[in-house]
């Protein structure tokens, strides 16, 4: 009866959605308070209805209810409670019940907190993203119902949860992922409110703006953690392959970096108007993309969750709607795009917009490369791959002007700034990163190559033009208390930048790897450490069974860890996968990762990877800086309209 009421919540969340993406917008034409009123309890209506649906589900895994099927397929009774209450959202039909609920948060979330701004903009807005619930709702409900049952035929133990899932990576990388996907939609919402109501002032910036950081924010929590998580479980010790699904979350994260950057200039000058609105759309309709690629069957990859064509079909015209709907929206507005703010070529607004452009050249290379496998294969034209060499050799170089221009950016004037005056306040960091690139290799690598010597400039660079504006910044304005939030916020995401540039570039130029055939008692050197296969044991788990290799490492003598890399064969689905055993530090990681026994030896893969973990440390600074912003005064949720 419960699953049943689960699929009643999601009808009457749809109706109420329809009502919602109407009746106030009718309102806001009409200019009848009564009406515009209504968006605000239709929102709440929407998400309690959805979360209801999203809690019963929840319940039948928690109680093992194989007579629903998406249970059956993706449970059992052995599966430890953790991971049952995570295979929720671990294939196609459920993770599609979270991407809904988390877009009701947010609509939620909106009504809520947007309380101080003008009704007939909130009820836009909240009608814009009725619209998309209604899209989200139907393809749920007509495609993909994740409460069908299997009666009378009921399964008795369930199939299990991918294994690869089963880690405690699938309760966060998920949920935070989504909220940044979908959050790009609240954006979305405020531009084509604008664009609906012809009010395209600096307005607009200052209310979508708080919103795109919070959802910027998730999604790059989200991709740090799905690196973090490939890095862990899969067991090639990479931490990020340009699989399409990783692209297809990487694509908005790049333009929304852009949007935000957009949103202030928009906001302090009053420019870059069109621009800003088209990140608006371009961001929301990229997450849109990345889903129907994850759900559509079109490509093959661990990250995947549907191979259904109907699916895709469905998707790819929502798609269409809502990108077409938006476009011409923007095209139909064009004439009140322009911006009054006025800036000459030497200045930050320059910068900012280079920087911007960047950002967009480099989200195309990346789409290219990641569609045009699929569209060749469309063309019945054979199938290709696009790898690693092909992103690194044309996304990298787009990097280093970004990472050069976001170290000069804020020591430029706004406006107007001359050469002669911009060098002056910059030689002197510019001179201390030159020597830093020369004398680093020398001192701590022993070598010399471009690659370092540019990454180790441009590293320096950023962090010393961060903090040399940020001494300067504070003796004008008497003190580093003087300076807001948003500043701050801004000093820690550049160095985060930074810090995850030196970590991906050292980790993959500089880790050393060895795959070696070992039988007990051998040991292999890999760099300075030996490594030393001390035992195989068996192992046995809650669903599995499986064998752990208990590896010494040493360096020079000396005890550094003890190591249990380990092979789990699960029963119920007969899957083998490797669990890789990692000894962490600072500044590097030693890891170990268990193959395949060859007679009476085990293949092995080890590595030593230095400063891996700067990609993640320079990922959650990104993050941390994000979050820091929001607590400026200045771009609160809650704030007094006569701000604006």
């Amino acid at each position: 009866m419960l699953p049943e009421l689960g699929h009643f919540g999601l009808i009457l969340a749809l109706v109420l959605a329809f009502i919602s993406a109407t009746i106030p917008l009718y309102g806001a034409w009409r200019d009848n308070p009564r009406l515009l009123a209504l968006s605000r309890s239709l929102s709440f209506g929407q998400f309690i209805f959805v979360g209801f649906a999203f809690l019963t589900l929840v319940i039948a895994f928690v109680t093992n209810d194989f007579t629903v099927r998406y249970v059956a397929e993706n449970s059992n009774r052995a599966l430890p409670l953790f991971y049952r209450v995570c295979a929720v959202w671990g294939a196609h039909e459920g993770s599609l019940l979270l991407w809904v609920t988390v877009l009701n948060a947010w609509i939620a979330a909106v009504a809520l907190f947007s309380r101080s701004l003008p009704m007939k903009t909130v009820a836009r807005v909240l009608s814009v993203m009725a619209m998309i619930n209604m899209g989200f709702l139907s393809f749920l409900l007509f495609t993909s119902d994740p409460f069908l049952r299997l009666l009378p035929f009921a399964a008795r133990v369930g199939r299990d949860l991918n294994p690869i899932l089963q880690d405690p990576g699938l309760a966060m990388h998920p949920p935070t992922l989504y909220m940044g996907y979908v959050g790009f939609s609240v954006a979305f919402a405020f531009a084509m409110a604008a664009l609906m109501g012809g009010e395209l002032d600096a307005r607009w910036a200052r209310w979508a703006r708080p919103w795109t950081i919070a959802a910027w924010c998730f999604l790059t929590c989200g991709i740090t953690m799905g690196s973090w998580w490939s890095y862990r479980q899969l067991g090639w010790g990479g931490w990020w392959f340009w699989d399409p699904v990783e692209n297809a979350s990487f694509l908005p994260w790049l333009v929304g970096t852009g949007l935000m950057h957009s949103l202030a200039v928009t906001e302090k000058r009053n420019t870059f108007k069109a621009w800003t609105v088209l990140l608006a759309l371009s961001a929301f309709s990229l997450s849109l993309l990345g889903t129907f690629l994850v759900r559509s069957g079109v490509l093959t990859s661990v990250h995947a969750f549907a191979n259904d064509p109907a699916r895709g079909g469905f998707l790819i015209k929502f798609i269409v709607i809502v990108v077409g709907v938006s476009l011409f929206m923007y095209a139909l507005r064009a004439p009140v795009l322009t911006s009054e703010g006025r800036f000459e070529l030497l200045s930050r607004e320059t910068f900012l917009l280079l920087n911007n452009v960047l950002f967009f050249v480099a989200m195309i290379t990346v789409l290219m490369g990641t569609l045009y496998p699929l569209i060749i294969q469309l063309l019945g034209m054979g199938k290709i791959s696009v790898g690693p060499p092909y992103f690194d050799s044309v996304f990298v170089p787009l990097m280093i002007p970004v990472i050069f221009l976001a170290g000069l950016g804020p020591h430029c004037q706004w406006k107007s700034d001359k050469v002669v005056s911009l060098f002056h306040r910059v030689r002197w960091v510019l001179v201390l990163s030159f020597a830093l690139m020369v004398l680093i290799p020398l001192v701590a690598v022993k070598t010399f190559s471009l690659v370092l010597a540019v990454t180790l400039f441009l590293v320096s660079w950023l962090v010393l033009t961060m903090l040399y504006d940020l001494y300067a910044k504070a003796k004008l304005r008497g003190g580093y208390r003087a300076l807001n939030a948003g500043y701050y916020a801004m000093v820690l995401a550049h160095l985060g930048l930074a810090v995850c540039a030196l970590g991906i570039i050292v980790s993959s130029s500089y880790s050393t790897e060895k795959n070696v055939k070992m039988h007990l008692g051998d040991s292999v050197n890999v760099g300075q450490y030996t490594f030393t296969l001390k035992s195989i044991v068996p192992l046995k788990g809650p669903n599995y069974t499986g064998v752990t290799a208990n590896v010494l490492v040493t360096k020079a003598g000396e005890f550094i860890a003890n190591l249990g890399a380990q092979k789990r064969n699960f029963t119920r689905d007969r899957y083998t996968k490797t669990q890789a055993a990692i000894h962490v530090s600072p500044f590097r990681d030693l890891y170990v990762s268990l193959g395949n026994p060859i007679g009476t030896a085990w293949g092995m893969r080890i590595y030593n990877k230095p400063l891996i973990r700067f990609i993640w440390a320079g990922g959650f600074l990104m993050l941390f800086g994000g979050l820091l912003s929001l607590l400026d005064r200045r771009y609160r949720l809650i704030s007094n309209t006569q701000e604006y």
